[in-house]
């Protein structure tokens, strides 16, 4: 992986190196089955990630713009429980993984409803449950809340929405059978014309991963700051992608990925790491279940390198705390020479820094870190003397997640390369599996560890 030029870059650079890996992947075609869809470029591909704090990192085509088809089932969801309530919504619609394709006409025999939100006949049903007098205001509610999640005005496709409009016969089918069977009680017509015009809503990779940084932060938009959910709709909506967000193939994609997410036919994918991150994925080459084949195999390779299953974090660790030293002196440095330590800082606030990390240390703690590092070495002075020398307290870190020792090694080299050294407290040994970082007992050791000498 080349080098980037600011620690905060890093993250940037893997992306770049899984797509530049994957962008021989040719298998799969373009959904043709709407005609509008068949005349994209099949090589386009986009990665963006976005954290908690609102940096997007990203590589590839990250800013063409998409139809957002399938993957608005999720957010038209949420809007649905926040307007009636999940026992309202799920007295029309299931919560059960169907094991079929997301087009599949299938009912529960004994209520008529349809299996889950994330299938096309679960989701023609939750489009008709969001609140409005006409369509036009539901479909208005609906592109305004798809808005708020990406961080921005959505405009629509209207060549794609009169494509699905002509196409459209077997979602027909299924919202007439829905209405006989009772599942379904308002216009067909009207709803679908809702749901083909949501479905024709223009996103970009960018937008896929703010909106799901939205769902992974509790309903927030990490970029606007604006609330657009309650944390409880976040958790029964990425509960619901995780079980049925990439249809017939969501078992294996729980068990490979671990991640919440949600496919669509024009090639987008999303994906949630709850307390994490956001992923925003795109190229239009599908596979046999309707999802694109580069964007799954790129999602997979990054849970895999970082370890984000779901089900790998342990729940009852700490949440992640990272705070500059510097900042808090009155607290002292956690070792046995605080009063020494903090006036070293002091007098030598341009050349030496020292960050302390606590808790449970995963991607968005790592990422806090590197950039808290970054904007150090933009406020220090041009003509300061080098090398600079930076430590690590890991003394109250209850663990490092596989992502955080990747990104502490990157931090190592990144600096062993540009001349500054890197050093951790870390009395129980938690980082000696990072490759390049120095460790040492107290707050004595990691500075002579870093070879830093004081004016």
């Amino acid at each position: 992986m080349a080098s980037p030029a600011t620690l905060s870059d890093i993250v940037t650079a893997f992306l770049d190196v899984v797509h530049d890996r994957l962008m021989h992947d040719r298998r799969g075609d373009v959904a043709d089955y709407i005609p509008e869809l068949a005349a994209v470029d099949p090589d386009l591909f986009g990665i963006a990630l976005c954290g908690l704090n609102g940096r997007v990192y990203e590589s590839g085509d990250t800013d063409h713009a998409f139809t957002i088809q399938s993957v608005s089932k999720p957010f038209v969801y949420s809007l649905a429980l926040d307007d009636i309530g999940m026992d309202a919504v799920h007295q029309r619609v299931g919560a059960e993984p169907s094991g079929e394709a997301f087009n599949s006409v299938k009912l529960e025999p004994s209520t008529g409803r349809p299996p889950n939100p994330m299938v096309n006949a679960g989701a023609i049903v939750t489009t008709a449950l969001v609140a409005g007098e006409t369509a036009a205001d539901r479909f208005d509610r609906i592109r305004n809340r798809l808005g708020a999640f990406a961080g921005r005005e959505l405009d629509m496709d209207i060549a794609v929405y009169e494509s699905e409009q002509e196409s459209g016969d077997r979602n027909r089918a299924l919202a007439y059978l829905m209405r006989s069977a009772g599942s379904l009680i308002a216009s067909v017509d009207e709803t679908l014309d809702v749901y083909f015009r949501q479905c024709s809503l223009l996103v970009t990779s960018r937008d896929l991963a703010v909106m799901a940084a939205t769902l992974a932060n509790g309903g927030v938009n990490p970029i606007t700051g604006v609330r657009v959910t309650s944390s409880e709709t976040c958790q029964h909506v990425m509960t619901i992608m995780a079980t049925c967000g990439m249809y017939d193939y969501a078992g294996e994609w729980l068990l490979r990925a671990g991640l919440p997410a949600k496919s669509g036919v024009a090639g987008g994918l999303v994906a949630a790491s709850p307390g994490e991150f956001g992923l925003g994925l795109y190229s239009p080459r599908l596979d046999h279940s309707g999802s694109s084949v580069r964007s799954v195999a790129a999602a997979q390779r990054l849970a895999k390198r970082f370890g984000l299953h779901i089900l790998h974090r342990p729940l009852t660790l700490s949440a992640a705390e990272v705070a500059s030293a510097t900042d808090e002196l009155e607290q002292g440095l956690g070792a046995t020479q605080d009063a020494a330590a903090a006036q070293l800082l002091q007098d030598n606030a341009d050349s030496l820094a020292v960050w302390r990390l606590r808790g449970y240390i995963d991607f968005d703690g790592a990422e806090r870190l590197l950039l808290d590092i970054d904007a150090w070495l933009d406020e220090r002075p041009g003509d300061a003397d080098e090398p600079a020398a930076i430590v690590l307290d890991l003394t109250e870190v209850t663990q490092l997640q596989s992502v955080a020792v990747w990104m502490l090694a990157a931090l190592a080299t990144w600096c062993g390369e540009r001349g500054l050294r890197v050093a951790a407290i870390d009395p129980q040994g938690r980082s000696l599996g990072v490759a390049g970082l120095s460790h040492a007992a107290d707050f004595d050791a990691a500075i002579q560890e870093t070879e830093f000498s004081a004016d």
